[in-house]
């Protein structure tokens, strides 16, 4: 199969997952939902892929996950009270997520891992390349990752996958790259992807985060794979096929990320998301490094 270098303008942000991490506050509330200071984190990653020319997005969603659905679209009671009151500013951000993009669903149904989450995506996609954006990882826009994977896209062919050089102690919480240089100090050549391996294990310490740019032959890919770790179908064993024999969808590249990005991962990284967030808000930012401050010397 010859791999796809069509111009890519889709997104699909996998959206099904429990947050069982986040619990009890995911009970009834999608984790996708948490605010990250005044924005739920699923509008980062909506705004990243509109920024990076991807106006189409498909969410892979699962039950309970209806108020995605209803923050992207129209409250027309809201906007109402909102305008009566001549609150244009928050009416202006109301209507922000609905006018962002246009946005597709479609429901995972069982939740058997990211592979499947990618795969249930196929109608949409069809036969063109695609971007998958995951909403654990939120990156600062003044560093723009995913464009950047879309050009090493159109140059290479393929599928691309974002790494970061992380600490070893923390491979095992990663997908794990091999990997060779190429002409662009940014970009390596994949050559095997390990799934969340020991330390002692690791092949690198190039970890796979949550952004990928995927020639549409992993859908091929995923209908053959078995379920792996977790009884799930990975992505990541999909990419280590099309790693090891690029004449089935293109090779695989990965940019390495020296950018900002926040992990909300888990609850201790969530909070040093908002911080960081927080700090960096010119609206926010002032008054709130001057509390923190005081805080962090009078009572810590």
């Amino acid at each position: 199969m010859t791999t796809s270098r069509a111009r890519i303008t889709k997104a699909v942000v996998p959206a099904a997952g429990l947050g069982t991490r986040f619990l009890p506050a995911t009970k009834a509330t999608p984790k996708e939902m948490l605010p990250v200071v005044d924005k739920p984190a699923i509008q980062y990653v909506v705004e990243e892929a509109v920024t990076a020319g991807l106006p189409d997005v498909l969410m892979v969603t699962g039950r309970n996950k209806r108020p995605l659905e209803d923050h992207f679209d129209r409250n027309y009671e809201l906007e109402e009270v909102l305008r009566s009151k001549g609150d244009e500013d928050r009416l202006t951000r109301v209507q922000e997520s609905t006018d962002l993009a246009t946005i597709h669903y479609v429901r995972q149904g069982d939740p058997r891992g990211l592979g499947h989450a990618v795969l249930c995506a196929a109608p949409h996609v069809g036969d063109q390349p695609f971007a998958v954006l995951l909403g654990d990882d939120l990156i600062d826009p003044r560093d723009p990752l995913l464009s950047r994977m879309i050009e090493v896209q159109a140059a290479y062919g393929g599928s691309v996958v974002a790494l970061l050089e992380v600490e070893p102690e923390n491979i095992h919480l990663y997908g794990c790259a091999v990997a060779k240089p190429t002409g662009d100090d940014d970009v390596v050549k994949v050559s095997d992807l390990v799934e969340k391996p020991s330390r002692e294990a690791a092949p690198s310490n190039l970890a796979v985060i949550g952004r990928y740019v995927l020639d549409p032959a992993v859908f091929d890919v995923l209908r053959r794979t078995e379920p792996g770790r977790g009884g799930e179908i990975q992505l990541t064993d999909a990419l280590q096929a099309l790693a090891a024999d690029p004449a089935i969808g293109g090779p695989v590249h990965g940019v390495v990320f020296k950018g900002r990005r926040y992990d909300t991962g888990d609850r201790a990284d969530y909070l040093r998301a908002i911080v960081r967030l927080a700090c960096e808000r010119e609206d926010l930012g002032p008054e709130f490094r001057a509390w923190l401050s005081d805080f962090v010397n009078k009572e810590l």
